[in-house]
């Protein structure tokens, strides 16, 4: 018997590989027998902007899309999109989400402020939170584009599919010449 269906809401910023990460979470829990269903929005995602995926999993989910106070988790690649999806998030929701700040547009001209204290208001909505310094272990990996691939690792070692089923859906989606790469941020992700 699987377990209920599961909500997972993946943001980031454009170029972050929030679509690969999407990509390997569906492989991993379809091949585990779940029903899959995924959306993602990616509007100015190519110059930096906001990137979401909503992902449900389930023995029958109708729809992909997770309202308001559903999301069980939030994988968030970057500190002020897991504050602005944080509305999404379910009452002692888990939030994973990755130190690395990068700057809108909006900041870097000067129209607004990066907020210092996302991390408290995090942690107002939930005292599950773990924050990973995703760069420095993508770094220690061997490239610091494998961030996503960390914060993979991160979430599979809290879900109930197999890590077998995940490092297949790893290699599966990732080109050939980077599977060993990807592997390898995945384990150091996994093994925090």
């Amino acid at each position: 018997m699987k377990e209920s269906p599961i909500s997972i809401l993946i943001c980031g910023v454009g170029g972050q590989g929030t679509i690969l990460a999407r990509k390997i979470i569906c492989e991993a829990f379809f091949n585990s027998g779940y029903d899959v269903k995924a959306s993602e929005v990616h509007g100015m995602a190519q110059r930096g902007g906001s990137v979401v995926t909503h992902f449900r999993a389930g023995e029958d989910v109708a729809s992909p899309l997770i309202e308001d106070g559903q999301a069980d988790i939030i994988l968030a690649f970057e500190p002020l999109e897991a504050l602005r999806f944080l509305p999404k998030l379910k009452r002692h929701g888990q939030v994973i989400v990755n130190s690395q700040k990068i700057m809108p547009t909006s900041v870097l001209i000067g129209e607004f402020t990066y907020p210092t204290d996302i991390f408290n208001k995090i942690q107002t909505a939930t005292d599950k939170i773990k924050i990973i310094d995703a760069l420095d272990i993508a770094t220690k990996a061997g490239n610091t584009k494998v961030v996503n691939v960390v914060l993979i690792g991160v979430l599979a070692k809290m879900l109930s599919v197999s890590k077998e089923l995940w490092l297949k859906a790893v290699a599966a989606s990732v080109p050939l010449k980077y599977q060993e790469l990807n592997i390898k941020a995945f384990e150091l992700g996994y093994n925090i």
